[in-house]
């Protein structure tokens, strides 16, 4: 008996601690718990509970937020390029160097994966070259963080 009310605390423990108490606040945030209780949870903590909680056991939030559904709004400056996050991903250094040095190969491919035209890209290089240090923060970013830098710049 004591056995089985230690498995059930910890559970209701696990339970509290899996789900944010952000959860609970009045904005839960988007996703297929915001579409399913809308309007509800702004008067009832249970059910700003039920979202959040759905939201959470589904994940959905990402998918959400990559896709502008559920509720989310999708950011404006998110670039959907499987090949222009998998070429950054491979060839990170050599596209830090060009974009230091304003012009390279590397560049030039991620500017054609980016579908930027040709008559603007030595307006884009240059803005990328001015803006290295607002790219390449840190050196230890991620391909994604690197193309959503570039977006912002030259969105």
């Amino acid at each position: 008996m004591k056995k089985s009310r230690q498995l059930l605390s910890a559970a209701i423990a696990t339970l509290i601690l899996a789900f944010p108490i952000a959860s609970l606040a009045n904005n839960t945030g988007c996703g297929l718990g915001t579409v399913l209780w809308e309007g509800k949870s702004d008067d009832s903590l249970v059910f700003q509970v039920l979202q959040g909680t759905t939201n959470n056991i589904f994940g959905n939030q990402t998918f959400g937020i990559t896709s502008g559904t559920l509720g989310c709004d999708q950011p404006s400056n998110i670039i959907v390029n499987d090949g222009a996050l998998a070429f950054t991903a491979d060839n990170m250094d050599l596209i830090a160097r060009d974009i230091a040095s304003g012009e390279g190969e590397s560049l030039d491919t991620l500017a054609e994966l980016l579908n930027i035209p040709s008559q603007n890209r030595a307006e884009t290089y240059a803005t990328l070259q001015v803006n290295f240090n607002t790219i390449f923060i840190s050196g230890e970013e991620t391909a994604g963080e690197v193309l959503d830098r570039i977006s912002i710049l030259i969105l």
